[in-house]
């Protein structure tokens, strides 16, 4: 089932805007360290924010293990993981990666950015599907615990959800973590108005 564009374009629309607004920081940052605890040792995949992303840099830098960044290598490709040193250098779309010298790692963790997200685990992201390719092929290998990271205010009811969208393991906001549960989302047509 194919979810209507125009309405996933508002949905974004209205989440951004909410995202804008921001939300408590040292919050989000002490529940995304006390969410990543217990996966000390295991190789997390963070990202640089860009354009008002609730900033996950402190907690990827207090993560006991190996921290990469995602690396946009083509159009509808999943993307690659560089490790995180101390360099750094412009991608795609406004992003800032490792460069191609730096090792490439497969992660176990992956932070991952977002829009919109429901208590369902549904994640709205930017229409590019690179996060879905990517974690459809890290699941195919084998486990991969993925948390969405968002300042509260970029709550949506429900996410109508396509058949090639992966869902959140966790969301990790500033006011808490919430643990998805398909029946506490809405139906998709039952309503789309962004949560306070």
């Amino acid at each position: 089932m194919s979810a209507d564009p125009a309405l996933k374009h508002a949905l974004r629309q209205a989440a951004l805007a909410a995202r804008a607004g921001g939300g408590d920081d040292a919050a989000l940052t002490r529940h995304l360290v006390a969410a990543l605890a217990p996966h000390r040792g295991k190789v997390l995949a963070g990202y640089w924010p860009m354009r008002g992303e609730a900033d996950p840099r402190p907690a990827m830098a207090a993560h006991d293990g190996p921290v990469c960044l995602p690396v946009v290598i083509g159009t509808a490709r999943p993307l690659e993981f560089r490790a995180h040193g101390d360099r750094l250098e412009p991608g795609r779309f406004g992003t800032l990666h490792p460069p191609a010298d730096s090792p490439l790692l497969r992660p176990d963790v992956l932070i991952v950015p977002l829009a919109g997200f429901d208590r369902a685990g549904h994640r709205l992201g930017y229409g590019g599907g690179f996060y879905d390719r990517t974690l459809a092929c890290l699941r195919a290998e084998g486990a991969v615990v993925a948390i969405g990271l968002a300042y509260a205010a970029q709550e949506i009811r429900a996410i109508p959800a396509e058949a090639t969208d992966q869902p959140l393991d966790l969301i990790v906001t500033d006011r808490g973590v919430i643990l998805p549960q398909p029946e506490k989302s809405q139906d998709a047509s039952a309503g789309t108005k962004l949560q306070p």
